[in-house]
């Protein structure tokens, strides 16, 4: 098993297929369809970083649809690897949101004020 301090590019969808958690799925596709998904978030942070308006619900969806199917412990991981590191503090603010992290596990990482009163007005 590979462990998260060895994540990268080669070894992501190893990864990912060994954190699957899905009882549902019917065939490979469908995994890829759920990995998709990371490309997704990237683009909608890459548009919130560059000033573009912020899909806040979009993105929260998306991230419950991962860590729906990942353990949670890889699916941060996983969103910490794919996602740019300019991103990781909206990352953050998100996934603290949805209680799958504890601030305290990402003390280093900076909140988004921005997302956060976006998040509480939802």
């Amino acid at each position: 098993m590979i462990s998260n301090s060895h994540l990268n590019a080669s070894n992501f969808n190893l990864y990912a297929a060994q954190n699957y958690t899905n009882p549902r799925v019917l065939d490979v596709d469908e995994f890829y369809e759920d990995l998709y998904r990371f490309k997704y978030l990237k683009k909608l942070f890459t548009k919130y970083e560059n000033g573009k308006e912020m899909q806040e619900r979009l993105i929260l969806n998306h991230l419950i649809l991962i860590y729906n199917v990942f353990r949670i412990d890889a699916a941060t991981d996983m969103c910490f690897f794919k996602i740019n590191e300019k991103s990781w503090p909206a990352l953050k603010t998100f996934i603290l949101f949805l209680s799958y992290i504890k601030e305290e596990d990402f003390i280093n990482i900076p909140s988004d004020e921005i997302v956060n009163d976006k998040l509480q007005q939802l």
